[in-house]
């Protein structure tokens, strides 16, 4: 039995566990504070240290919300963590001494969606995070596809519409500012605001005022049946349908798995995002459609595939050390491939 620790490392927490093939044995969590390289670093390894108690634990992987390079050493720009160009794999073992691991928040959500939820079984797989933004992980014959640096799948910042909204990375018209939770509550928000009857139920939801609005407030409307919600779904999904079209013409994947918080609305989402998925397909008609899903491992799979990551390569000096494989995986039930 390998037992490694996947820590899932955002700007306001770090959730963490002990995981044994893809299940959860123990979990804690720690508030971030002001994020730094040291705090982070300290709340990583204060969270090993107690999960480790109890568990005898070989490895450690972080999915950090930023870019991470391809050797899974540094976080290149973290904004969100206050960190740039930061040695945190060195940081970190200097302080957990376990071998320890990072990857890309998404990536690591990806993988552990592959390997474990709802891309087990496939070898092509798309993962598309609706949250706050979009992001993205890529598996390509059962490889997590990173790139020459390690940047791949931001696909989030592909531009939808020249000169649509700016958008946090400084261009314009990227496809968050269309598919996200932002853009839903964003959306909501000008509705509340623009005093339209249609928009009763939402107005009575935020007290009267748009800019208390709540994205879940939006979701459980929906699900109560009020037609705005829904037609706002309605809206999302559709763009989410369109940008994964445009994703499939050029990854051509094997299934596409749709996570995040956003997904929580269910078929509300999804029914449109497959409908627009399918209207807007290249050669649809002509070729295998993939089919469109949604996650099953919740919040979970950011820490499920970070300790599976951990567990594949942590004993080692680092991914990509003597060749460019990234991470290689299996299909359930059959033995490993080299790389």
């Amino acid at each position: 039995m390998t037992l490694t620790i996947g820590l899932d490392v955002g700007g306001t927490k770090i959730a963490g566990a002990v995981v044994d093939d893809g299940r959860v044995v123990a979990r804690a969590r720690r508030e971030t504070g002001i994020p730094s390289a040291e705090s982070v670093a300290a709340g990583c390894a204060d969270l090993v240290r107690e999960l480790a108690q109890h568990h005898r634990v070989e490895a450690v992987g972080m999915a950090v919300a930023g870019f991470v390079d391809k050797a899974g050493a540094n976080v290149v720009y973290g904004t969100n963590l206050g960190m740039q160009d930061e040695p945190m794999k060195q940081r970190m073992e200097s302080l957990v001494d376990l071998p320890v691991l990072l990857d890309n928040d998404a990536n690591a959500a990806a993988w552990g969606e592959f390997r474990y939820g709802a891309g087990r079984g496939s070898d092509d797989m798309l993962l598309v995070t609706v949250g706050t933004g979009i992001g993205g992980g890529i598996v390509v014959d059962r490889r997590l596809l990173r790139g020459a640096y390690g940047f791949a799948a931001e696909i989030g910042h592909v531009q939808m519409v020249a000169d649509g909204p700016v958008c946090g990375c400084g261009n314009r018209g990227c496809w968050e500012m269309y598919a996200s939770g932002s853009a839903l509550l964003r959306s909501a928000k000008e509705l509340v605001a623009s005093g339209t009857p249609h928009a009763a139920r939402l107005r009575a939801a935020a007290g009267g005022r748009a800019k208390d609005l709540k994205g879940q407030a939006i979701t459980e409307l929906a699900r109560q049946g009020d037609l705005a919600s829904q037609e706002l779904l309605e809206d999302l999904g559709g763009w989410l349908g369109r940008g994964c079209a445009s994703m499939t013409a050029v990854l051509d994947p094997e299934l596409i798995v749709i996570g995040g918080g956003v997904v929580d609305a269910g078929d509300l989402l999804l029914d449109p995002a497959r409908r627009a998925y399918l209207r807007h397909l290249t050669a649809r008609g002509h070729r295998p459609t993939p089919r469109l899903i949604a996650a099953t491992l919740g919040n979970d799979a950011g820490m499920i595939g970070a300790a599976s990551i951990a567990a594949e390569f942590g004993a080692g000096a680092g991914r990509g050390e003597s060749d460019d494989r990234g991470v290689d995986g299996t299909r359930a039930g059959d033995e490993e491939q080299p790389a």
